[in-house]
């Protein structure tokens, strides 16, 4: 037996940074995609969001890419948010999504920034975000 403890924090948008997670119907969003996560053996530690995305802090399991991790999420989320109609038009989520490995002496950390995403976003947009991301982890973007 493999013992394997990864963990990621994860962050997606709408498509199109389109803001219709909208707050108290967004937590039952939440509430199902760590429902769904857990009967696909999905540990998620901690999840939460705005309008327009949102972060989750989740390990991966041995037998898991990230890929197919992401897939379970965020296409059974929003096929389930549609068939409920749980919002005022049908939820689609962009294709991109930013991941990064934490290190478990940040976890802390990662959970306090997950948890104040409104307070957060008074001051910052997620496309700002977004390219504080690119920057701090040094994702590659292809221009072109």
């Amino acid at each position: 037996m493999a013992f394997v403890k990864i963990w990621i924090h994860a962050v997606w948008g709408t498509k199109n940074r389109d803001g219709l997670l909208e707050k108290g119907k967004r937590e039952k969003l939440f509430a199902h995609i760590r429902e769904n996560a857990r009967a696909k053996d999905i540990y998620i530690d901690f999840i939460n969001g705005v309008e327009d995305h949102i972060h989750c802090l989740l390990t991966l399991n041995a037998d898991a890419t990230m890929a197919k991790t992401m897939q379970l999420i965020k296409g059974e989320a929003a096929y389930w948010a549609n068939q409920e109609q749980l919002f005022h038009k049908k939820l689609y989520w962009a294709d991109e999504y930013y991941a990064v490995s934490v290190s478990e002496s940040q976890i802390e950390k990662v959970r306090a920034y997950i948890r104040n995403q409104e307070e957060h976003h008074r001051k910052k947009t997620f496309a700002e975000e977004c390219q504080e991301f690119i920057s701090k982890y040094g994702f590659y973007v292809n221009q072109g």
